[in-house]
């Protein structure tokens, strides 16, 4: 991704815009988000960063594919993270929209069992 001027975006704003995302995404996905925890940080934690991701990591899953879950499966509410701070670096006003839309369909995706290849491979890479 070309680096931008950062676009600031007031945090209600930004946390509208992953709103509109969500609302975008098919109520026969989305109801299976009910256990799915969707928050908004500025920039991921160091730990995070362990993989080297540090300048691309947008959005981030963390929990169980639904995949992977046996019938007995119980668990604490999965997560996802968008990252407000290198999505505003990255992109421009005029394309922070749908790449917040692109983030939050690419960590549902995660949250559906789908790897980087495959999500790539539908465009949501």
């Amino acid at each position: 991704m070309p680096a931008c001027t950062i676009t600031r975006v007031n945090e209600r704003d930004f946390d509208e815009l992953v709103e509109r995302a969500l609302e975008g995404v098919p109520p026969e996905l989305s109801r299976y988000l009910e256990n799915v925890v969707i928050v908004v940080e500025d920039w991921p934690e160091e730990h995070v960063l362990a993989g080297g991701e540090e300048d691309t990591l947008y959005g981030l899953y963390e929990g169980v594919p639904i995949t992977e879950r046996g019938s007995d499966y119980y668990g604490l509410p999965d997560r996802i993270t968008i990252f407000r701070g290198p999505l505003e670096r990255d992109f421009a006003s005029d394309e922070l929209e749908e790449e917040i839309r692109v983030t939050v369909v690419h960590e549902i995706a995660h949250f559906f069992g789908f790897d980087e290849e495959r999500i790539a491979e539908l465009g949501w890479g």
